[in-house]
């Protein structure tokens, strides 16, 4: 069976950055980053003090001009990049906040937003904890197919890994603007249609910036992810919807009065969907869709709060009953 052009850059591209690893004797994400400068620089190498040496340089470069010969559409170049990034997240073993929103539940957002968009062929976005941009750049490039045109903002702390976005975006093309600095900080943002996010898991450390969100502990660290999911409405549109990616137990811990005072005043719960473990590398990890919309004229808390487990994503039959079942919901509960 011949290959098709993904599985021939995937190739082109892995090999040509662990080539560099190699040279350079860096870790594999610096490796990729620089990779992703070089072919953005005219598809040449950058040697510094005879390294890489000129027999790697010529390896390398080869496999850059195999890879502009590919016929590739946006879509085609973000599975690329996610399959060797996924590769690079084996080798470097990188922690489980770090790790990339798998393409399955990607889709699933996708969907969501079209059902929640609307007939708008315009839309924007902002994912809070962007990371490595694989989840906003799923969803920008597939509502670009379906006809909506999306503009994404991007924020990490992380400077690896939203350099590693940076990189991503620049070579899918994607109509977004990334920022380097913590979310919970001030953003320059202007208001947008959704919010999105895989929500990193834990504790924020400095609890005076804490303070002053409606999720905060009154003694001790707050979570993380619920003072994210505050935030990040904070930057959405009245009647704007947030679909964020969270613990199954999100409700049963601690904090989670704090996290409901929050619902209960400032947005409303429209619907949890759980999903099945197996989307999950780490075992006993259990993640549900939270989808919640703020306050408006037009927003009004759904009749029915849409609560679902999601069937195994390989079962068509079952992926399609949801999808049907979503949409009548949708237009019954939600204006």
């Amino acid at each position: 069976m011949s290959q098709t052009d993904v599985e021939k850059g995937f190739q082109y591209l892995l090999e040509s950055v662990e080539l560099l690893q190699d040279a350079l004797d860096t870790s594999f994400f610096d490796a990729y980053i620089e990779n992703s400068e070089n072919r953005m620089d005219g598809q040449k190498v950058r040697v510094i003090d005879g390294v890489p040496n000129k027999d790697a340089v010529e390896k390398i470069e080869t496999l850059y001009n195999a890879i502009e010969q590919l016929e590739l559409t946006q879509e085609d170049r973000r599975k690329i990049t996610q399959l060797v990034l996924l590769k690079g997240s084996m080798k470097d073993g990188i922690q489980a906040n770090h790790q990339l929103t798998p393409d399955g539940i990607g889709f699933l957002f996708v969907y969501i937003l079209e059902q929640l968009a609307g007939k708008t062929k315009e839309t924007s976005l902002l994912d809070i904890s962007v990371g490595m941009g694989n989840l906003l750049y799923t969803i920008i490039s597939n509502l670009n197919v379906a006809g909506i045109k999306a503009t994404g903002y991007g924020v990490d702390v992380d400077d690896t890994l939203l350099n590693v976005a940076a990189v991503n975006q620049a070579w899918l093309d994607i109509n977004a603007q990334l920022f380097h600095q913590d979310s919970i900080d001030p953003l320059l943002v202007d208001p947008v249609d959704f919010a999105i996010a895989d929500l990193p898991i834990g504790f924020y450390p400095v609890d005076e910036k804490a303070k002053i969100f409606t999720v905060a502990a009154s003694e001790g660290h707050t979570y993380a992810h619920h003072l994210l999911m505050e935030k990040a409405m904070d930057h959405v549109k009245s009647n704007g919807f947030g679909i964020f990616l969270v613990p199954s137990n999100l409700l049963e811990t601690e904090q989670a009065p704090l996290l409901t005072k929050w619902l209960q005043e400032k947005v409303y719960l429209q619907s949890v969907l759980k999903l099945p473990d197996s989307l999950f590398s780490q075992k006993g990890i259990s993640k549900s869709i939270f989808i919640v919309q703020n306050r408006g004229e037009a927003a009004v808390q759904a009749k029915e709060v849409l609560l679902a487990e999601l069937p195994s994503l390989k079962d068509n039959k079952a992926v399609l009953t949801f999808i049907n079942s979503f949409s009548t919901w949708r237009q019954t509960n939600i204006k």
